[in-house]
This record gives structure tokens, sequence and C-alpha cells, in this order.
């Protein structure tokens, strides 16, 4: 039975198959740290193998434990052995333990990859003389896996800016993670209605500011209702943080610095931000969130002062 996308624990939210001599130094450097930015853990394998070298365990155990695969067809992507054995490895991860599966088409067609025309015509028919005597169903096994992969939902790179390219793929890619549940409640029941009602205040469609104040006794399930529209809203934003226990850590020396590096950490994917003082905390957020759309939940607040400094 295959493993759904939910349950199964991954190591990695993304992994990253490409031909290294096409790609590394560009689109796809520049796909890693797009994603890096949004903290995004991505495998990437910086080790470029030689000429029919196979792929190590350590590869087949990453793509094993990834989210997702972002597959980048490239030119010269089918002359690589090791790429084949990648595709087929994710092909078989996405049947068996739900793993899904972005294919990139850089400067080559999906019909190249449908029709193995081209370059990939040209590198199956190497490859099926080079192992006509050893494995003829290898090169097989690829050729499917190559008309599979064109098949599924992905992107083609044509004339475009690459940099839009990009920012599209990493949208793409951080709502799908958006699909591993958000901790909101053991039995989410009839959150729907007053979520929505949350969201229609929140008027996401606009270009302006909003602040939603949800209040009202402990136990009612305030806590709850953020969560869930946190978990659905949060990849349409730059940025985003959930701030729990606010009134409980302002009360501790320095809480309110606490929060505030906490909330530039979580937006700006920065885990060695000081800010030194709350005012100077306020400034910061102020400059470094400037111009950005993002979304920041301060949860169970009691005072002015905690809203103020965040």
């Amino acid at each position: 039975m295959a493993l759904s996308f939910e349950s199964y624990k991954w190591k990695y939210d993304v992994f990253l198959s490409f031909r290294g001599v096409d790609t590394r130094r560009t689109f796809t450097s520049h796909l890693y740290h797009a994603l890096f930015q949004k903290g995004v853990n991505s495998f990437i394998d910086y080790k470029e193998l030689e000429k029919g070298e196979q792929i190590s365990p350590s590869i087949l155990r990453a793509i094993e434990g990834s989210r997702i695969s972002v597959i980048i067809f490239s030119e010269n992507y089918a002359s690589s052995v090791s790429c084949l054995d990648e595709l087929v490895k994710i092909l078989e991860c996405k049947d068996s333990k739900g793993q899904l599966v972005l294919p990139v088409f850089y400067n080559v067609n999906p019909f190249q990859l449908r029709g193995q025309h081209g370059t990939f015509a040209e590198y199956l028919a190497k490859h099926e003389e080079k192992f006509r005597d050893d494995d003829i169903n290898k090169v097989k096994r690829w050729r499917e896996a190559l008309y599979q992969a064109s098949t599924l939902y992905g992107w083609h790179l044509g004339d475009g800016q690459e940099s839009k390219f990009v920012q599209r793929i990493v949208e793409e890619i951080m709502n799908k993670l958006n699909l591993i549940p958000f901790n909101v409640a053991k039995h989410p029941v009839g959150l729907d209605s007053p979520a929505e009602d949350v969201k229609s205040l929140l008027d996401l469609g606009s270009d302006g500011v909003r602040a939603v104040g949800i209040y009202g006794i402990g136990g009612i399930g305030k806590t709850t209702l953020v969560k869930a529209v946190y978990h659905h809203i949060s990849h349409q934003f730059e940025g985003s943080a959930f701030l729990a226990n606010v009134r409980e850590i302002s009360t501790q020396s320095h809480g309110l610095v606490q929060l505030q590096e906490a909330l530039l950490s979580e937006i700006l994917s920065r885990r060695d931000l000081k800010v030194g003082n709350k005012d100077r905390g306020i400034n910061l957020i102020k400059n470094r969130l400037y111009c950005k759309k993002v979304l920041i939940v301060v949860d169970d607040s009691d005072s002015l002062e905690q809203l103020e400094s965040l």
C-alpha cells in the first residue's frame, strides 16, 4: 500500500535532480538558493559523478527521504547514466511512497521526452549500444521513465525570464508543502465556516495592510481557528511567522526581544539574527520587512506593548 504524502516521515522537503554540466551554476543554483531563502530543506548533490559512475546509496536514500522531487530536464540530461537512474528511482518513490514529482523542462520541450527526439534520441541510442550485451532492459526502463515524466504536470521554460520562472516554481513548491498538515487540532470539527470569515476580513487580494483581532474567554478555540487559517493561506505570502504563547514569553527576561528575533528568523529564514534590545528590534522589523507581503500571527497577546513591539 502506498504511503500518503502526509503520513510518511520525510528527511528533506525537496530533492533536486539535474545534469550538472547544463544547470549546476545557473538555473539549479538559483532555484536551490531561492528555496533556501524560503526555509525549504532541499537536497542538492554538489559532487559531479564521473562518466559511467553509479549513483551512491546516499543519493538513493535522499530520494527516498524527500517529500518532493524536482527533475530539471535539460539538453544533456539523458547523457548521464546517473541522472536516468535517479529518474527511475524517483518515479518508483512516487508510486510506493506517494512522493510528489515536479518536472522542469529547461530549454527542452516535453515532447522531446515523450517522443524521445533530439538529444534524448541520440543519447538513448548510445546507451543502447553500450548496454546491448550487458543489460538492455536498463535502457528500456529509462525510456519508459522519460515518457512517464513527460506526462506529469510541470513547467516549461521557453523564452521567459529565468528569475520569474524560478519564482513560480518556488511558489508552487511552497503551496505543495502546505499540504503537510499544520498541527491544528486532534479533531478539527466546524472550522471551515469561521476560517472563511477570518480570511474574508483579511482581504487577501488587496495591497493594503490588514490587522484582525480575535478575542474571547480561554478554551473557546481561538488558537485552533488561527492555526487553521494560517495553514491555508501562509503559502500566499513572501514570508510568515506564527508566534505562540506571546503573553507568557513576554513576561520573561528579554522576552519581547526573543519574540522579535523569532519573528525575523521565521520570515527571513535566518537563524543567526540578534536584535539586542526591543527598540532596535522594532526598527529592524520595519526595515527588513518593508515592502514584503508577510503574514504574522501573534497568539495569546494581552497588551498593546506586545503588538507594538512585533
